[in-house]
């Protein structure tokens, strides 16, 4: 019995050495020796160019969110098609239908290259430019380890991990959690919310058919339903009208989500259902007792902690040398 505990406790320390190994590979100032002037590279370019197109940095958040959430952290978002014979890729899978700035990306990824070819992954430069456009536009910093690669597989079929709209906190919490996230994480990350713009088609069962009632779902504040009735979404067959996701305050990242939340005008059904769980409501409620500084800080945390999501670093992977296929 002795030898065998002997044996597993090897077995648990090997696995635990590689575990760290492998976490090792993912830190910062990766390629301070490969490719040193890789991250300035990224942040001139974002500096340079994101004042054009601001609600870019809104529409970047949501690529690395959407990324991550399938296969992890590698950028299989990008990629043009499926590496599945008959299936397309994640970009063509519904949540990601309206996703922008793929063409930004490519842009900052050619730039690298011809600096360094071959040795910054496009999963990194995602997650460097989400990072720095939020802090361009007057969002929150956050530290970007990096070491990624990129996927080499992608499936729409898959997108099914991210969560949509119209998702119940139970729904929600166990998407969080196959990703490593907990309840706190789904609260400060569904702070990004507090950029950036939504369509009309994401709200449309909501405003006017909620459960198939013909009505509108009586958890939204009835003035701000009619309001959105009234003035944006007038048809529930409107797919191109475009909506703010926090009213009047969609440039600036600050606590005015919450706020809303707790006035019944979360636009989504996912930000509706951050109230209707004790846990969730506590955290909304100590972050507006809390300051912006507070809420940056957290922010970032939950941000790097979902950068790290399943991340391939060493040999698994590849370093593509476009984007939007493999090598």
């Amino acid at each position: 019995m002795r030898g065998n505990i002997g044996y597993l406790g090897l077995i648990i320390f090997g696995l635990l050495a590689f575990t760290i190994s492998t976490e090792a590979q993912l830190q910062m100032n990766f390629y301070a020796k490969s490719c040193p002037k890789a991250e300035k590279i990224v942040s001139d370019f974002v500096d340079e160019h994101i004042h054009n197109a601001p609600s870019l940095a809104a529409s970047f958040i949501r690529m690395h969110f959407h990324d991550c959430f399938v296969r992890g952290c590698d950028a299989s978002v990008l990629l043009n098609s499926s590496s599945t014979a008959g299936e397309q890729p994640e970009k063509a899978a519904v949540p990601n239908r309206t996703l922008r700035g793929f063409d930004f990306i490519d842009r900052v990824k050619s730039l690298v290259e011809d600096e360094c070819p071959g040795v910054v992954s496009c999963a990194d430069i995602i997650t460097l430019v989400t990072r720095d456009s939020i802090v361009a536009t007057g969002g929150p910093f956050w530290q970007v380890p990096t070491g990624r690669r990129d996927g080499v597989i992608s499936r729409s079929s898959e997108a099914t991990a991210i969560p949509a709209p119209f998702a119940n906190i139970t729904t929600l919490q166990t998407l969080f959690a196959n990703q490593g996230l907990d309840l706190k994480d789904l609260v400060l990350l569904s702070g990004a919310h507090t950029i950036g713009i939504a369509h009309c088609s994401t709200i449309s069962d909501r405003l006017y058919n909620f459960s198939g009632t013909g009505q509108a779902d009586p958890n939204l504040d009835s003035e701000y339903a009619d309001n959105l009735k009234a003035r944006k979404c007038r048809s529930p067959d409107d797919t191109t009208t475009k909506i703010e996701m926090d009213p009047g305050s969609r440039k600036t990242f600050d606590l005015s989500y919450y706020s809303l939340l707790l006035k019944r005008r979360g636009l989504f059904e996912s930000d509706a259902a951050l109230t209707t769980n004790s846990v969730t409501l506590s955290f909304i409620n100590q972050i507006l007792k809390g300051s912006l500084q507070d809420f940056f800080a957290e922010f970032a945390n939950s941000m790097e902690k979902m950068g790290r999501i399943n991340v391939k670093t060493g040999s698994d992977g590849e370093i593509r040398k476009h984007c939007a296929v493999v090598n």
